[in-house]
């Protein structure tokens, strides 16, 4: 059960400023909680106590950062139930696609805190010519200091997660945008940060308005800037962001080969959830299906048929797999993408009805490469399938997209999965496997409008960390 209002945290306080925000069940539509909203003034109290936080946290050693991670992994397991409650509400995210979310989260501490205590240097041989006989350097990697972080609504706990514990294992203070219309799983958060010993002021997460966030992106007192989000919006942020380290985490419309000698069954299962798992709302969800000619026919049947039996209703009830999007307003998007396609000659294998914010399971046939079901992110429960005959030809389909994020590859050829990986121009190459797969200690993240940067905790460590050197003369 959700509380009747949640608090802000401002500076590792819990704020009860008002309840401004409401919050709804996607479900039902009606108001589940409220939260507090910030307004620029406790932004900008966050971000002075953030920056004044700055030397406490890179004193704090490895162990005891590590202790808190491994403090917020015992109390995220031991409130398992709650997150995934909460998850399933605000977001109306299917109740077992939220348990696996939130286990992705205790994963992603987990593993913050055993690299908290292995970030290291390195000893550099110097003497590369007489006149540097003597000298020998060594390196160390430093917080880069305060750190802003807006996260989105389809992964509130994890993809918060992957901002939030690397910069405690980095030693990083940091304010956290979390989306408005999903804000509670990372308050959650904050309330089990807010039983650690971190310094006054190491965090703050704070719901606002997307025009009263300008600070979060502007402010000169903050050292790095990580977006997740719509690529609209991250460029634009980018553009604004000034002096800072920018990583940006966006969107992509994934695809998926399935090749003349791939095991159809398998493929087949893995297509249909990585394509409608969370109701389609993931940027590596398969978007753009491409099968081999050869067995073309019966890739399309047993993906229809699979798809059919995909049950759609309530996200609380542990059968549903197809739940809201976030939006009645996004659901209608899609349906007009959808039409679209069908009025430019694709065809509706599949699927297509929308009630409010629910739509079907939708699979297409044949959409013309200019509509924007196929050119643009579909974000939604919505893939669209064609045929292939040369698997060199079809790669360079995949990278005529203005997207690279990922890409899945079936193939038992050990010579075309190669081709893949040096061919194709997107963050991940998977074979025997979905585009929409990722654990989270591997890099993540794209080229293109896909993004700027990796995310992954160790690659988000190296970027909320800079390396400083020492050179020592032996006279």
């Amino acid at each position: 059960m959700l509380k009747d209002a949640y608090p802000y945290y401002l500076a590792n306080e819990a704020v009860y400023a008002n309840a401004d925000l409401d919050v709804t069940d996607k479900f039902s539509g009606k108001v589940a909680t409220r939260v507090a909203m910030a307004d620029a003034a406790a932004i900008d109290q966050a971000i002075a106590a953030a920056v004044a936080a700055e030397a406490p946290m890179a004193a704090m050693p490895p162990y005891e950062r590590q202790a808190i991670l491994n403090h917020c992994v015992k109390r995220f397991s031991e409130r398992a139930d709650e997150l995934a409650d909460a998850l399933c509400v605000e977001a109306g995210k299917p109740i077992k696609d939220s348990r696996g979310e939130v286990s992705r989260l205790i994963d992603t501490f987990r593993v913050a805190a055993e690299e908290a205590v292995r970030i290291n240097g390195e000893v550099l041989n110097l003497e590369i010519a007489p006149r540097a006989k003597g000298y020998r350097g060594f390196t160390k990697r430093v917080p880069v200091g305060a750190c802003s972080f807006i996260s989105p609504f389809n992964f509130p706990l994890n993809l918060a997660a992957h901002k939030v514990a690397p910069a405690i294992a980095a030693g990083c203070p940091f304010v956290l945008k979390p989306a408005s219309r999903t804000p509670i799983g990372a308050l959650i958060i904050g309330e089990v940060l807010a039983e650690t010993n971190l310094p006054k002021g190491a965090f703050s997460i704070l719901p606002c308005h997307r025009e009263g966030a300008d600070l979060f992106t502007e402010d000169d007192r903050l050292k790095l800037l990580s977006f997740t989000g719509s690529p609209s919006v991250g460029w634009d942020l980018k553009a604004r962001a000034g002096k800072k380290k920018v990583v940006l985490e966006l969107g992509g419309n994934a695809a998926c080969v399935v090749d003349e000698n791939s095991n159809l069954d398998d493929a087949v299962n893995r297509i249909v959830f990585g394509a409608f798992y969370q109701s389609g709302q993931s940027c590596i969800g398969v978007q753009r299906i491409y099968g081999h000619r050869s067995q073309y026919e019966e890739l399309k049947k047993r993906l229809v048929e699979k798809t059919r039996q995909l049950k759609m209703g309530d996200p609380k009830d542990e059968d549903t797999f197809i739940g809201p999007v976030i939006s009645e307003g996004e659901a209608k998007r899609l349906d007009s993408w959808i039409q679209e396609a069908v009025k430019a000659g694709a065809t509706l294998l599949c699927g297509g009805k929308r009630n409010g914010a629910m739509l079907e399971a939708t699979l297409l046939e044949n959409a013309p490469h200019h509509c924007a079901i196929v050119a643009e992110e579909a974000f939604g429960p919505v893939a669209v399938l064609e045929p292939f005959d040369d698997f060199s030809e079809v790669l360079e389909r995949i990278n005529q997209s203005v997207f690279g994020l990922q890409a899945g590859i079936f193939t038992r050829d050990i010579y075309r999965a190669q081709q893949a990986w040096d061919t194709l121009h997107v963050g991940g190459v998977v074979i025997g496997d979905v585009p929409s797969w990722r654990v989270d200690n591997m890099p993540y993240g794209g080229v293109k409008d896909s993004g700027l940067g990796r995310e992954g905790i160790r690659w988000a460590i190296a970027d909320m960390t800079e390396e400083r050197l020492l050179v020592i003369r032996t006279p």
